[in-house]
Formats: structure tokens, sequence, C-alpha cells
């Protein structure tokens, strides 16, 4: 009797275990419904004008070519991340191995809960399609499966995570599993999670499989169909990726990047109470962002300043000791064009200054910087270009003086006789 009385308390808590760690299981397929959902969504969003109150507990907007944040609610406060953890997984993983490599499931990776790619022990399947499994359809058991492969247990997988996060200079993630199920060392903010996916977006093997909405897979060489879990992927104009997420602990959770024109964002939103919410924050933020935001590109503007400047300063430049005086001063611009995300109709907050200073010393290497363009926008600073010499500019020697001074003399006298 006993021991039958341990065997449905254990059958109680593994269940227990499943459902408080279910993962994306239900959001496999973007069906009719939701896609009505969506289309609503969007028509609501389109037409509002202020400052959306969305359910997330957590959410931000970053632009993928500055980092600036466009929207933020709680975007630092450490949170629980479910599975867009699997964005940093893939990663790690890319980086580390060849994806055309063969890998034979463990029974840990197999009986991993949540949702799952549906893996046995000792079936065989290839890297690149656990990637597919891991970052379509969101199986735990791919990625405890890639984190065994690569890091040789999960621990050691986690220390990889850890180094990438280190290297990209966060300061409030950990992670603790390569799937994000619950734990309370295993955490990122909004703002930090929009930094991971905008770095491993600029993998192109990433960037593939994110922007995949149906693939076929093997496993033990049988094909297998699986679906994309994001339901804004070919839903929502511009959308090219990238990972949802749900447990109980983080609630419902999406990273999406959209590109529309010349603006190109990732949205996070984190903590949202139901999947309708987690959609719905979603496309209130990114339609409020792509409404009343541009790419304003100010090249012509720092280009434009920086020449009237060099017109009139160019005869007040003083090199001290230099051999000359004629320098050949251009802008240390790296790129054709300078861009900044603003808001509609404030082109005219952005002001371009120059620093530099006029009394400089000999000698001067060549592309030596010599001072800079300042670029602020509502009295932020978002640019500095440095203003760079072409040519060098040696220092007198000794000779030069005395050839100066014979010189000069020589002029005097001139001076003195014609009169």
């Amino acid at each position: 009797m006993f021991k039958k009385i341990l065997s449905v308390i254990s059958i109680i808590l593994l269940l227990g275990s499943t459902f408080s760690y279910a993962d994306d299981t239900i959001d496999v397929e973007v069906n009719a419904a939701v896609q009505h959902e969506i289309e609503n969504a969007i028509q609501t969003a389109s037409k509002a004008t202020e400052t959306p109150s969305i359910n997330s507990r957590s959410a931000v907007v970053i632009d993928r070519n500055t980092k600036e944040i466009l929207y933020g609610k709680n975007e630092t406060t450490q949170r629980a991340m479910a599975s867009t953890t699997k964005i940093m997984t893939a990663m790690v993983v890319i980086q580390n191995t060849n994806l055309d490599n063969i890998v034979t499931i463990s029974k840990k990776s197999a009986g991993t809960g949540g949702s799952r790619l549906k893996l046995k022990a000792r079936d065989t399947i290839s890297v690149r399609d656990l990637l597919y499994g891991l970052l379509l359809r969101s199986g735990n058991d791919a990625a405890v499966a890639l984190a065994e492969y690569v890091g040789g247990s999960v621990e050691g997988f986690a220390t990889l995570m850890n180094q990438n996060a280190q290297a990209l200079g966060l300061q409030h993630t950990h992670f603790v599993t390569p799937h994000g199920l619950d734990s309370k060392d295993h955490y990122t903010t909004a703002y930090e999670l929009a930094l991971i996916a905008n770095d491993a977006l600029n993998n192109d093997v990433f960037s593939q499989i994110v922007n995949t909405k149906t693939t076929t897979i093997h496993i033990n060489g049988n094909p297998r169909s699986i679906a994309n879990t994001n339901e804004l992927l070919g839903n929502l104009n511009g959308v090219y990726g990238v990972k949802t997420g749900f447990t109980n602990g983080a609630g419902r959770c999406l990273v999406t990047s959209i590109r529309r024109g010349n603006l190109d964002v990732v949205c996070v939103v984190l903590g949202a109470d139901t999947k309708k919410d987690r959609t719905r924050d979603s496309i209130k933020l990114i339609e409020y962002i792509f409404q009343h935001y541009q790419n304003y590109d100010f090249s012509e503007q720092i280009i434009k300043t920086f020449e009237e400047w060099n017109t009139i300063n160019q005869d007040r430049i003083h090199i001290e000791k230099g051999v000359s005086n004629d320098l050949d001063l251009c802008l240390g611009l790296e790129e054709e064009k300078v861009t900044y995300p603003i808001l509609k109709g404030t082109q005219d907050q952005i002001q371009v200054d120059i620093q530099s200073n006029l009394n400089l010393q000999a000698p001067i290497q060549e592309n030596t910087r010599l001072g800079k363009v300042v670029v602020t926008y509502q009295n932020k600073v978002i640019q500095e270009i440095n203003i760079v010499n072409k040519n060098a500019i040696s220092k007198k020697t000794m000779g030069r003086y005395v050839k100066e001074f014979i010189q000069n003399y020589h002029n005097y006298l001139k001076i003195i006789l014609t009169k």
C-alpha cells in the first residue's frame, strides 16, 4: 500500500513538474484564429497615436544599427527568459562545431520535459537539424543534445554561454541551462536579451534558421516536417525572426526582429500573461515604432558643417616648430552614410558642432586626430567623428631655423636698401 501511495505521489510530482515547465508546446502552429487575432491587433495598433500601454512585465525595442532604446518598460529588470534562451544556445553551437556533424541522442536529452522534438535515446540527427528543431520547434530535448555534444554536459555548455554573455558586455544575464526551463539563477533583462538577439542576427546561419517558417529535418534518416512557433513570422510586415518562449515562471515571451525600409529593430516582450497579450504587445510596440521613428541620414549635414569650418579656419591653424601650417584635413568617416533613429519631424533638433585646437605642435604624423565633429540629438551626444590630417608635418631642424633666419635677414636687407 505504501509503495502504491509513493507511486501516485511520484506521478503527480512528475506531471506537476512537466506542467510548471511547459514551454512552447501549444505555439507550434499558427492557425486561422491566431492569424485573425494578429490582423485585428495590427488594425488596432495602426490607429494608435500615443505610446502603447502593454501587459508584458518588461519590454524593449532597440535600433539594430545603434543599439539605441526606442521604447522601454522595465527593460533593465532581471527576469526569467524561458525558451528565448535558445538564441544564445544556437550561437554557442554555431560558433563551436561543424553543423554537418551527426549527434547520437542520450537518455538525458531524450527525457527532457517541456516542448520537445520527440527525440528518442540513440536517435541520430545532424547538428544543423537539431538547430532547426531548437529554434523552430523549440525542442528542449534538442537543446540538451546540443549542449552535451558541444559542451560535454549541460553545465559545461552553460559555461560557454556565460562566456559569450561576458564577451557581449552583459552585466545582468546568467545562464544555467540551454533551454531556459525555470531556474532562479537563469535570467536576463529585456535590453540584454535584445542585444543577444541583435548579435545573433549578424550570423547568416542563425538569421536563415529563425526566418524559416516550415522545414523538413531528418531523424535516423527519416524526414519530419516542423513549423516555427513564432506567430508573427509571415503574418506581420517586415518580421524575419527570432524566438518565442513560455514557462510558468517567465510567462509569455517573444523576441522579434523587424525591418521596414532602412529602419531595422529588435522588439522584446517578457512576462506577458497570455499568448494573445504577447502577440498584441509586440504588434503594438512594432507598429508604434515604425509609425513614429525614421532612420535619419545626417551625413550631408556633417560634411557641410565641416567644409564651412575648414574654409574659415584653414588659415588660422598654427603649428609651432612645424615646417608648414598647411594641413590637409578630412573627416574620418568609415561609412558613406551616418544614420540615427529619430522621431519623425524632429530633425531640427540635430546639432552639429566642431571641437578642435587650432594651435598645434610639430611633428604631426599622418592621420593624427586633430579634432572631432560632435553630433547631438535632443541634447544627447549620438555621434563623434574624428577630424584627421592626410599629410604629415615634420618638425623644423636646426638647419631649417638657420636657413629661415638667413632668408629673413636677406629679405630685411632688401627692404632697407630699397629705401
